[in-house]
């Protein structure tokens, strides 16, 4: 007889996700019951169950199931989670801004933002494929209304590409389900796991096998805009504001990241080469391309879009070198480029003017910064710093991320990979350098100071100015984050 007590559930494994989910349907029960709308109190609500998540994250148990086995609280699970929700927090900081915009003066927006989070905490808190593909429709579908709530062309176009692709990508998840259930007759990725290492089982369905990862890899590549699954990027960071363009290019990624080590590491396990040889295809041509694309683009917000496809896959080689030392760096690299971007997608927003058009297209073409320096020279310092760290310019934060990668690589003897790492990093340079050199090389097309302030708030600076000091005092931290990401992968 099964045991369906309430102890048996282990409801303590979902605490954090609860947590979350009770925040969004209180927020919703505050819009019915309050007819005039308060941002200020939304974002503190917000910001309030976030943190009480957190805390709860730091005290639970490691290595605890729940609800049949369908929950699975461990480390990667709430390393993840710590992340998935600081990034939450410092977004929440971001978007206080003196500019009023339509996205963010609604109770919705605030409602299915808290639902993203708790579909991505789903999502890295099971080993079950099912759980997963539900947590990521639960974040999906939010996203897509996120960005729609705009209700600008660019937002609502935006919003319709990302909804058809993610929908391709969710059909691609399904069939990767439907062949792995068919070869293996289960959906835990454990499960999975333990029978691939039985070679003569391998041998008999290796075609259904094979099938069912390469549709986990197109699906996963979606949600990681990996190339080839990677053009809606640009569209959909220059459709959507500055912050949420930044909380694109950290939190869904890192959510598929680890889906992406549960469901990777099982089939690397046993030496297939086939399978090592598309993703090591993918790794290279998702960093090479996207790089190459950067240099050609005239907006700034497009830039750093085609540089987040370049670092996602930094973030794919790891997983493909497949140690310890690589899974260590991934998520320095990650925790790195959290705050790297934190400070390059929140000048652009602090910089961000709705009346006043440089452009007929873009919002944030390079010709807005020009000489920069000389009449904001506070914000084009920002600017070059969160330049030269996404550039892995040393001391910088990115730099020892990318040094981390490399050296794993090597030490794993994936010499050619890790010379691919090389000259893609140096490639990097020349698209990031191109902002500096208007900043500081050109004369300013505008002197007046006010068109870059209109959006400024004090929440948004302080934001801003902790990620640029985390940027430039990198080398003083990066021992305490690996100590930390080592203590809960490995301990």
């Amino acid at each position: 007889m099964i045991d369906i007590s309430f102890s048996s559930l282990n409801i303590i494994s979902i605490i954090p996700i609860a947590i979350i989910l009770f925040g969004a349907i209180s927020i919703l029960i505050l819009d019915l019951l309050i007819q005039a709308f308060y941002k200020g109190m939304y974002i503190s609500l917000s910001i309030i169950f976030m943190t009480i998540s957190l805390i709860s994250l730091l005290y639970i148990d490691n290595n605890i199931s729940g609800f049949f086995g369908f929950i699975n609280i461990d480390g990667l699970s709430l390393l993840s989670q710590i992340i998935i929700i600081v990034a939450s927090i410092l977004f929440m900081f971001l978007i206080i801004s003196k500019d009023k915009f339509a996205e963010l003066e609604c109770a919705e927006f605030y409602i299915l933002f808290l639902s993203m989070i708790a579909g991505y905490q789903f999502m890295v808190s099971s080993n079950n494929l099912i759980l997963i593909f539900l947590g990521l429709e639960a974040s999906s579908l939010s996203l897509y209304t996120l960005i729609a709530l705009n209700k600008k062309q660019k937002a609502l176009e935006a919003a319709i590409k990302y909804f058809t692709l993610g929908a391709l990508g969710s059909g691609f998840f399904a069939f990767g389900i439907m062949f792995i259930y068919a070869s293996i007759g289960s959906l835990d990725i454990k499960e999975l796991s333990f029978i691939l290492y039985n070679q003569e089982y391998m041998i008999n369905n290796k075609y259904f096998i094979s099938l069912g990862f390469i549709f986990l890899v197109g699906a996963i590549g979606f949600k990681l805009s990996l190339f080839p699954f990677h053009t809606w990027v640009p569209d959909i960071y220059e459709g959507s504001n500055a912050p949420l363009a930044f909380y694109m290019s950290i939190v869904t990624k890192i959510a598929g990241f680890v889906v992406a080590i549960r469901v990777f590491d099982a089939f690397l396990g046993f030496n297939y080469d086939f399978i090592e040889m598309i993703l090591f295809l993918i790794v290279v041509l998702t960093i090479t391309i996207p790089n190459i694309i950067a240099l050609l683009q005239n907006d700034v917000q497009r830039m750093l879009a085609y540089s987040s496809i370049s670092q996602a896959g930094f973030g794919l080689a790891c997983i493909l070198i497949n140690t310890n030392d690589s899974l260590s760096a991934l998520f320095l690299y990650w925790i790195l480029f959290l705050f790297t971007n934190l400070g390059a997608f929140g000048l652009l927003w602090l910089t961000h003017n709705k009346n006043h058009k440089w452009d007929n297209r873009f919002n944030s073409p390079y010709i807005k910064f020009s000489g920069l320096i000389k009449t904001m020279p506070l914000l084009a310092v920002g600017f070059g710093i969160c330049m030269l760290s996404l550039g892995g310019i040393p001391p910088f934060g990115m730099f020892w991320g990318k040094l981390f990668i490399i050296s794993a690589s090597i030490n794993a003897n994936h010499y050619i990979l890790a010379l691919i790492l090389l000259i893609n990093s140096a490639i990097a340079i020349y698209y990031y350098i191109k902002l500096i050199i208007f900043m500081f090389l050109k004369e300013p097309i505008n002197n007046d100071t006010n068109l870059y302030t209109r959006n400024l708030t004090y929440p948004m600076v302080f934001i801003i100015v902790i990620s640029l000091l985390v940027s430039v005092f990198a080398i003083f931290l990066v021992d305490i984050i690996l100590t930390h990401i080592q203590k809960y992968l490995f301990i």
